[in-house]
Parts: structure tokens; sequence; C-alpha cells
């Protein structure tokens, strides 16, 4: 039974490596074609139909691309189409979720010092509030304020910053911000599944048919391309938010989560300007850092004390905590490992708990029994260069007691 654990380290490494090629993928093709069509030159002499064109140079080669405004007279022999990086993206961003926050609810999903819940029921809010909000978004898209687009990205601003609050306030905080990357991730994906794509098959099978294809087709999924392009990079920072508590474990986690969606706005439009050839907005640059140091300054404004007490185990946490080993592990654990994993590290250097895992009372070492396991039992990840100094013997003890007790 053991063995799971270390399968399942391997499963959601792969599944995140999967995750990141796609995501790669998909990025890359969607910053490609940005550049490419705000960077389009209108010449005299176009064939008809051509909106603009672009001479590029790659790779020892030189490329002419030129793009129809609606489509072209004739459906050509050979047609390339970019939808499978954006679904094999979600789809693996899917599976990690369920790997990583759905198979370890109860450490990674589940704050009972923020909301008590079972497994079941977090998992069903975090894939109902995946599903609502795509369908509100596509609303808002396809009600008379979307015939505004900068006054619908507005108020999915504001949607946005609600869905950060409302995250905090059922999840850990790591789990609020892999699930606001998550729901952001899903409107992007959604917008290429049942928008864009379904557009262009209409236009194409118009084309087929010998019928003129409706403009319209072409400016909706324009709009949604749009609002994909200024979400890119706040998805990519919740994706990695979970490597760095002081992000997502802070009393003003969901403020921090506002700011970044403003962000990727200053950011993009930067290179959205640049590649429109119209000058080169540096006072972007000048905004965005002035938010990340505000970032910065939220990201240590103590937490007020609340007097909460610490909740009680949950039936696995028992289990590990009563296991024989677990007293010997609790001492190995306590002399090599809570100096920095403390809600006051005292090793020096170390301002913050690393990651937010804090190894100080038996709830906390049980909590993380799997973790501690990995880490510092089956590899020597932990402590970092083995500073200080956990002997063979004692990784064999903390390995013995997840063994013996997952074995029971």
């Amino acid at each position: 039974m053991y063995e799971y654990a270390v399968a399942w380290e391997w499963l959601s490494f792969a599944a995140r490596w999967f995750h990141v090629i796609t995501a790669i993928a998909w990025i890359g093709s969607s910053f490609y074609f940005i550049a490419l069509d705000l960077g389009l030159v209108k010449r005299p002499h176009l064939p008809a139909g051509v909106y603009g064109e672009e001479w590029q140079v790659h790779g020892g080669g030189f490329y002419h691309v030129q793009k129809y405004l609606v489509a072209p007279a004739e459906m050509p022999e050979h047609l390339t189409w970019f939808k499978y990086e954006s679904y094999f993206t979600w789809l693996s961003g899917f599976l990690m979720l369920c790997i990583v926050y759905y198979g370890g609810a109860d450490l990674f999903l589940i704050d009972r010092t923020v909301m008590e819940l079972a497994p079941w029921q977090a998992i069903l809010i975090s894939l109902a509030s995946l599903a609502i909000g795509w369908i509100i978004y596509d609303q808002l898209c396809k009600s008379p304020i979307g015939n505004n687009t900068w006054g619908l990205m507005a108020l999915l601003f504001i949607v946005l910053v609600a869905m950060a609050w409302g995250y905090t306030q059922v999840f850990t905080g790591r789990a609020a911000f892999l699930h606001l990357g998550a729901f952001t991730a899903t409107i992007m994906s959604a917008n290429v599944f049942f928008i864009i794509i379904p557009n262009q098959k209409i236009v194409v099978a118009d084309l087929i048919a010998g019928r003129t294809p409706d403009p319209k087709y072409g400016v909706i999924a324009k709009q949604r391309s749009l609002h994909n392009n200024y979400l890119t990079l706040p998805v990519i920072f919740f994706m990695l938010s979970n490597h760095y508590p002081l992000a997502f474990a802070t009393a003003f986690n969901w403020v921090i989560a506002a700011l970044v969606f403003l962000m990727g706005v200053t950011i993009r439009h930067w290179f959205n300007t640049t590649h429109a050839r119209k000058g080169r907005p540096t006072w972007t640059w000048l905004v965005t850092v002035l938010l990340f140091i505000v970032i910065i300054w939220l990201s240590t404004v103590p937490k007020v004390l609340t007097g909460e007490t610490e909740t009680s185990m949950t039936t696995t946490e028992q289990k590990f905590a009563s296991n024989a080993h677990f007293g010997a592990a609790k001492d190995v654990i306590l002399a090599r490992c809570s100096m920095c994993h403390a809600a006051e590290p005292v090793w020096e250097g170390i301002s913050f708990t690393p990651k937010s895992v804090k190894l100080e009372t038996d709830r906390e070492i049980a909590a993380h029994a799997r973790e501690i396991y990995i880490q510092a039992g089956r590899s020597h990840a932990m402590p970092p260069g083995n500073v200080t100094a956990i002997s063979p013997g004692e990784r064999k003890l903390l390995t013995a007691w997840y063994e013996s007790t997952i074995s029971e």
C-alpha cells in the first residue's frame, strides 16, 4: 500500500509535465497569432479580401503571411486548426486538479479553520464553481453589455475579484489560488471549444457550400480571443503560486489576486501596443512594478489574531498519530525539520515557513505524513542539502512510520 504514495507522486509529476508541455504549445501559438494579427500591414495590390500581410524571418527562411478578413474565396487544400493545444492544456490541468487537490482534499483543498467541509463537499463546490463560472461569463458576453468590449472586461474583472474572495472563504489559500487559475483557464479553453472553433467551422461550411460567410462570427471569435489574451499571464501566476506561500497564504491573498489580474493587463497592453507598431508605452512597466510592490507589502501585513484553537484531527491523521513509530518519527522531525517548518522559523535566513508547512504539533506532523515520507524518507529532498544532518537511520524511522501506518 505504501508504494501507492510513490506511484501517486510520479503520476502527479507526469501530469504536471504534460500540463506544462501543452500549456507552452497553447500560450506560444496564442501569443504568436496575437502578435501577428496586430502587426499586419495593409499594402496596395493585396488580393481581394486580404486584410493585411506580414513578412517574417525565422530559422533561416522567410515567411509571407496574409490574413483574410472573413475567409478566402475558395477553401484551401490544407487547413491547420489550432485547437488541441487548448483542449489538452485544460484536460491535463484538470487531471492535476484531481490528483493533487481531489486526491489530497484533506490536506490541500480543505482548511477546517476556514470552512468545515467533507472531501466530497469540497470537490462538488470546486466542480460547480468551474461550470457556473463559464455560464456566467458566457451569458455576460451574449448580453447587451457584450457589445462594449472594455465595459465587458471591467465587469469580468469584478467577477474574477469576487471569485478570488469567495474561494478564500471556502478552501485553503493554496487551493483558492489554484482554483482561481482553473476558473480563468476554464473560461479561456471553453472560449476556444464553444465559441472560436465552432464559429470558424461555420465559416468553413459556408465556403464549402459556396455561400458568403457572415463576418459576425469572426467578430465574436476575436472578442473572446482578446479576453484570452489578457487572462493568460494571471493564469500562469496562479498556477505557479502554489510554490509561494507569501502569495496564497497571507491575510490579503484575494486582494493580491485582484492586483495580479491588473498586472496581466498592463504587461499585455505593452506587448499588444508594441506589436501593433503604435509606440512603446513604458508607463505600463512602471504601473506593473508599483502594483508588484503593493503585493509585496500586502504579503507582509500580519494576520489579525483570531484566538482560534487547534482543530481536531481527521480519522487519517489520528491513524498516523497513534502509530507505534510516531513518537520516534516526531522526535526526528522536531530535531531536524521544525527549526524551519515553524510558525516562527529560527533557522538563519528563513523568515517565513517554507510553503506554509508547519511541523510543530502532532496534528501538523500527522497531516503531512505523506509529504514527509516522500521528501525526507524515500528521497533526500529534505532537508535541503541535508543541512540539519539527518542520518540514514532517521530516514528509515520516517519511512517505517508511514509504511507501517499504511499497512495497518
